[in-house]
């Protein structure tokens, strides 16, 4: 076998806030029915493991190990499927050259997605702690961000202007448009509204 190629660095939590300011894109590596419980408004759903590959290995896992798992992973990722992946993942990196990846906790899965890239000659950092770790940065950052900013909450009757009021405030958290929602009213938009926690995570990246 060659020689794994040297991989690039790693994000520190230190790093985390410059993430989400600059919205750097980034890379999701989990299965979909993951992504779909919640993610990132940066980010974009391009996993390595399928959600029944996923459930396989998992199962793998919890009755056999470690490496029982990883022997499993590696002879479902056929050179058919690995190709398609790196494929997928190129383009994106290719589009988006400042872009990140992560997985759940940052560890199998986006390592063995890195070294993939390192070896087809391509670098992109991965997150240290993954999403977890990311999460718990936006809800504490959430926190403490209404412990310490004044707040003023724009109500009043359905029709009465609250949202073009909204807007023309330069610091402002439009929570029924990150809801996608106008009013009891009105109803929902026509795009499908977010998960509970997409919309807590772009309040707390929009604060």
């Amino acid at each position: 076998n060659p020689t794994p190629k040297m991989i690039a660095a790693s994000i520190p939590a230190a790093q985390f806030a410059d993430l989400f300011v600059n919205d750097r894109p980034m890379m999701d590596v989990r299965a979909p029915v993951e992504f779909v419980q919640g993610a990132f408004p940066a980010s974009c759903n391009l996993p390595l493991l399928d959600d029944e590959q996923r459930h396989m290995i998992g199962i793998e896992y919890a009755e056999k190990g470690q490496d029982a798992a990883i022997e499993l992973g590696e002879s479902l990722a056929t050179p058919t499927i690995r190709e398609r992946r790196l494929q997928q993942w190129r383009s994106f990196i290719e589009a988006h050259p400042e872009a990140v990846l992560y997985c759940f906790r940052g560890g199998l899965r986006s390592r063995i997605t890195q070294q993939w890239l390192a070896d087809a000659g391509i670098d992109i950092p991965l997150v240290e702690g993954g999403y977890k770790a990311l999460r718990r940065f936006l809800i504490d950052r959430l926190d403490a961000f209404c412990d310490s900013q004044p707040l003023c909450l724009i109500a009043g009757p359905t029709g009465s202007g609250k949202t073009d009021l909204l807007l023309r405030c330069e610091h402002r958290v439009d929570l029924e448009g990150l809801a996608g929602h106008r009013g009891s009213t009105f109803g929902q938009w026509a795009q499908q509204q977010p998960s509970q926690i997409d919309f807590e995570n772009a309040i707390s990246v929009g604060c």
